[in-house]
């Protein structure tokens, strides 16, 4: 999901996570009469061997330009031509689901993770094997897992992605004489400090309801690995478990030197008090940097992986949303997808795409990343060299089980830590209806 501001490394616009509700609410809006997402192919154009239909959700200027460069660019090498069905952002997730049960376009836009795995196992995509065995290598490890599906097939992309790390102002760390935490000691020991020195430790906004997700996740796979992550993302592991209470314990201990009243501020309310110096750090997004629109400011902005609380599992995993491409269930011009699909696989069609938008760093390991900020470059780093990779709470799970369930049942946390056991029950109770429907 991605809006763009001008003004330095700006990333998704996330305010629209809210809105992410494409793998349920599209039969109730064709009930309700509202247009659904139609495929351009099904006017002819999708069956003509020299051009490929292609579904996009890149509404905004910024990255439809740099979509359409893209497109151009194969066009010119291939003699294929890309028909863009470009809908507006949210419109498109709304009505996914629909869209592809019904005449979808042969190639359309998407994310990686169980947001992808989603649609593979309804038969709603179609593996692209032969895509990934001409783009393999120019995807790091964790990469390449982020794109299959659940029965190890591949069924995505990717091209862009962004990290979720704590930031901070260089200067301040360095009056200060405060070190980049690596343990959860080190970490809660630096809460404290800050707090004696008058600042507020973490800034925090959750008013969207989705910028507390992103805080679970990381405590969550630091506390717990990877592995049990997906299993509760996926359903499948019981947010009653003792390992699940353990993740809201360690919250609870540094909940107190959380930014006040964060479910009434806004994520880029939150930004500013980094912004101002009033706050020493801040576990979002890279887009955070679109806040700072003084050069200076945005010259002295850092950022650093969360801390390590089991040693076991150290700091392997990193959240980076992906945004990327898939292939219909049933292609009118399938050799022209897949020939598509791996030309937006390769380094150029990653160069063409960054050049155009420089809000977002590259999916694959053999960019070239002479032209990145620094921000840009640490956040390659991180990505790069990351064991596993997930893709946040509202797309690593079901989007109405996120939207419904998630969302009001972080910001009771928030307002009230308590309370654990029996928000996790109600929590468990609800996952188990919402995960038994199809």
């Amino acid at each position: 999901m991605h809006d763009l501001s001008p003004s330095g490394l700006s990333l998704p616009t996330p305010s629209r996570r809210s809105l992410l509700r494409g793998a349920g609410g599209a039969a109730l809006l064709a009930g309700a009469g509202i247009p659904l997402l139609s495929a351009c192919g099904s006017s002819g154009s999708g069956s003509d061997s020299k051009s490929v239909s292609l579904g996009s959700n890149a509404s905004d200027a910024v990255p439809k330009k740099a979509f359409a460069e893209i497109y151009a660019a194969f066009t010119k090498q291939s003699g294929i031509k890309v028909d863009v069905n470009t809908k507006d952002h949210n419109t498109f997730q709304e009505q996914i689901n629909s869209y592809l049960q019904g005449t979808p376009d042969d190639v359309f836009t998407w994310f990686a993770g169980y947001r992808m795995q989603f649609f593979a196992n309804k038969k709603l995509a179609t593996p692209i094997e032969d895509v990934w065995e001409k783009i393999g290598a120019n995807f790091p490890l964790a990469m390449q897992k982020l794109s299959k599906g659940q029965d190890d097939k591949y069924y995505f992309v990717p091209l862009y992605t962004y990290p979720w790390a704590l930031f901070y102002r260089k200067s301040v760390f360095q009056e200060k004489g405060y070190k980049v935490p690596t343990t959860w000691d080190e970490l809660v020991a630096l809460c404290k400090q800050m707090k004696k020195d008058g600042l507020v430790p973490i800034a925090f906004g959750d008013k969207d309801a989705w910028p507390a997700m992103g805080t679970f996740d990381q405590i969550n796979f630091r506390t717990n690995g990877y592995d049990f992550h997906v299993d509760l993302m996926g359903g499948k592991a019981s947010w009653t478990d003792a390992k699940v209470r353990k993740v809201f314990d360690h919250w609870t201990e540094i909940l107190p030197y959380h930014q006040d009243g964060a479910v009434g501020r806004t994520w880029q309310d939150a930004a500013q008090s980094l912004v101002s110096k009033k706050a020493g750090m801040y576990m979002l997004g890279t887009f955070v940097a679109q806040q700072f629109t003084n050069k200076a400011d945005l010259d002295d902005l850092d950022f650093f992986a969360f801390p390590e609380i089991d040693p076991q599992f150290g700091q392997d995993t990193v959240e980076a949303p992906t945004d990327g491409f898939m292939l219909s269930k049933a292609p009118k011009n399938h050799d022209g997808a897949v020939k598509l699909l791996q030309y937006l696989g390769t380094p150029e069609a990653e160069q063409i795409y960054l050049k155009a938008d420089s809000s977002v760093v590259a999916a694959s390991s053999k960019a070239d990343t002479s032209s990145y900020t620094p921000l840009q470059k640490k956040a390659y780093e991180m990505i790069s060299g990351a064991k596993s990779l997930t893709q946040f709470m509202d797309r690593d799970s079901r989007p109405d089980f996120t939207s419904t369930v998630m969302q009001p049942a972080l910001q009771n946390f928030i307002r009230n830590p308590k309370g654990i056991d029996s928000l996790l029950t109600s929590i468990e109770r609800q996952k188990k209806q919402i995960f038994a429907s199809a």
